[in-house]
């Protein structure tokens, strides 16, 4: 299973979340402990209040004048649950009420006493009172402060008690609007990332925009006016983008040099063989080089800049004369051709057409069993022409096998396996693209040609 997001924006946002989720609890943890260590301050001192009016009503002795004794706010209440406790070092205990003190929850609650004979110490703790978590004798938690007094008479332990709901009480009442608060904070927070995310991304969205007008030639390079994270890969981008033009170019002036330097010998073999064909085939076949020669030479004039456009081909006509041709060819296998192109019209060179086409309804027609459908429709401005044959078709594997140059699936035909590489490398040179896949209305092949209005 993976856990880290495919996405840029995916990853952000999970490390954005987890570390606002982490401050949340900390802040709420934090703020919690303060608010609990506020109160228990207060609850604290007034314990240490009650302790100390005890306190007043030791003598010197260490013997307890109950006269003295005062009870504060709280604890001349009976059953309130604010207990105190005075216990002389001879055993003799007094009390508020008759309700016990509360048991302590461990012997580290209790204070230890002092130990005998050490007068630092005793003075030390003389005014200290130590604290004490226990619970009751109906199980409520109780919170305590106990005060050791040094009288002539040995220890004197004063405690105070009180229940722990009065602290718990006040923090129930803060914490929820604070929970509240920090839920808020949180989804403005997530707000805050969503905006961030959005608007630190978008240089992305640009660029990637940028590389898909340049892929389909309506600019020749990706803007620079990026952050200055990102400028760098633009700039790199474009030296990339000039390379492969160079090249491009390069190779197209290469081609032409070629074609260019068979025009003469090519011109020569005719004359030559102007008195040694009698039938003219000779002459027919160096007719169809020369031919095929000018037509290199024309791709590379028009792939020249300021080279002139391509000229509108309409559809029709030219799938028209290429059925004929074919009917005549395969005049062995009658097959039935549905042709619906009518009204769309290419912007692509007629020879490139008629070599595309050609190699696609060719080998429609040799696997094809008694119907092949051509159609042509406009979308998302450009002309989308499907071939489909009746014939047993191809799987994924074969498909993607089939646009390998000089692989061939069927030895037994003729062929060389370089007619739907080069109907693919013809479409992409031209602005479009062949994909091969099924056919939804004959079951067999379906290829679809992808070509610029």
């Amino acid at each position: 299973m993976r856990l880290m997001p495919r996405s840029l924006f995916g990853r952000l946002l999970a490390v954005a979340t987890l570390a606002t989720l982490a401050a949340l609890l900390l802040a709420s943890v934090a703020i919690g402990h303060v608010l609990e260590r506020f109160v228990m301050r207060g609850f604290d001192d007034r314990l240490d209040a009650q302790t100390m009016v005890l306190a007043r009503a030791v003598d010197a002795r260490g013997r307890f004048d109950t006269t003295r004794a005062i009870d504060l706010p709280g604890f001349d209440e009976a059953g309130s649950g604010w207990i105190w406790q005075v216990r002389s070092a001879d055993g003799q205990v007094w009390r508020n009420g008759a309700e016990a003190l509360p048991v302590p929850a461990s012997r580290a609650d209790a204070p230890p006493p002092p130990p005998p004979g050490m007068a630092s110490e005793r003075a030390r703790d003389r005014d200290r009172s130590h604290p004490g978590e226990g619970r009751d004798r109906t199980g409520q938690r109780q919170h305590f402060r106990t005060l050791t007094l040094m009288r002539v008479g040995g220890p004197v332990a004063i405690t105070a008690s009180g229940p722990r709901r009065v602290v718990e009480a006040p923090l129930r009442e803060a914490m929820l609007p604070l929970l509240g608060s920090l839920a808020l904070l949180g989804i403005g927070l997530a707000a805050a990332t969503l905006v961030q995310l959005r608007i630190g991304l978008r240089p992305l969205r640009t660029l990637q925009a940028a590389l898909g007008n340049v892929i389909a030639g309506r600019q020749h390079h990706v803007p620079t006016d990026l952050p200055v994270e990102l400028a760098p890969l633009a700039h790199e981008l474009n030296t990339l983008i000039d390379q492969n033009a160079e090249g491009l170019a390069h190779a197209r002036r290469h081609v032409a040099n070629l074609a260019h330097g068979l025009k003469t010998p090519l011109a020569g073999l005719g004359l030559e063989l102007a008195d040694r064909d009698p039938d003219g085939r000779l002459a027919a076949m160096l007719a169809d080089i020369d031919r095929r020669v000018s037509h290199h030479l024309r791709r590379a004039r028009a792939a020249m800049p300021g080279a002139p456009g391509r000229g509108a081909i309409p559809l029709a006509p030219a799938i028209g004369d290429l059925v004929d041709v074919l009917r005549r060819v395969h005049a062995d296998r009658p097959i039935a051709v549905d042709v619906a192109v009518d009204g769309v019209t290419v912007g692509v060179d007629a020879q490139d057409l008629d070599e595309m086409l050609g190699n696609l309804l060719d080998n429609a027609w040799r696997y094809a069993a008694t119907a092949i459908g051509i159609a042509a429709v406009v979308d998302a401005g450009k002309a989308v022409i499907t071939i489909d044959d009746d014939g047993p078709g191809l799987d994924a594997n074969q498909r993607a096998e089939a646009l390998v140059p000089g692989r061939r699936l069927d030895e037994a035909g003729p062929g060389h396996g370089f007619g739907l590489p080069i109907t693919q490398e013809l479409a992409e040179l031209n602005g479009g693209g062949l994909v091969l896949g099924s056919s939804p209305t004959l079951g067999g092949l379906r290829a679809t040609l992808t070509l610029p209005l």
